[in-house]
């Protein structure tokens, strides 16, 4: 579960390399705070400044900016917890990734490519194109012959 973890932080990581909308940036702080603290127990700027790819004082204005808006508590020097609503987003960002990457999987597309690809477009999706898609996954799996099909 560790080694997965770790994965996740290192394709976060890649598709932060790319330019993305403030909202988007804000969930991709939660997600590897998030992350940090199921892997390591907790999650400090330093980290989350490696795996998003910026500087700590970015980290530190960013970090300033979720408490404010009431995603996590953060006191400098002393540590990083999301609150309900922080954890609520991260969650249902690690959804939408998990049902992405599983589609792009049935696909065919490898593991490397899928799990990117999910990482870059799981914050723009409407929560009504993940049913769907999800509802999709269903029936492809209660219906083997259609993917065995396509593949």
């Amino acid at each position: 579960m560790k080694e997965k973890r770790g994965e996740r932080l290192e394709s976060i990581k890649e598709a932060h390399k790319s330019t993305k909308g403030d909202y988007s940036r804000m969930e991709d702080y939660l997600e590897v705070i998030s992350e940090l603290v199921e892997l390591k127990g907790h999650a400090n700027t330093i980290d989350i400044s490696r795996y998003l790819n910026v500087s700590a004082p970015s980290v530190t204005k960013m970090l300033q900016r979720l408490g404010d808006n009431g995603y996590l508590e953060y006191e400098k020097y002393k540590g990083i917890n999301l609150t309900t609503k922080g954890n609520t987003v991260a969650d249902a960002i690690r959804q939408k990734h998990g049902i992405l990457l599983e589609f792009f999987k049935m696909l065919g597309i490898n593991h490397e490519i899928a799990n990117q690809d999910a990482e870059g477009i799981e914050h723009y999706l409407n929560p009504q194109t993940i049913r769907q898609l999800r509802k999709f996954i269903t029936f492809l799996k209660e219906n083997p012959k259609i993917l065995q099909d396509f593949q």
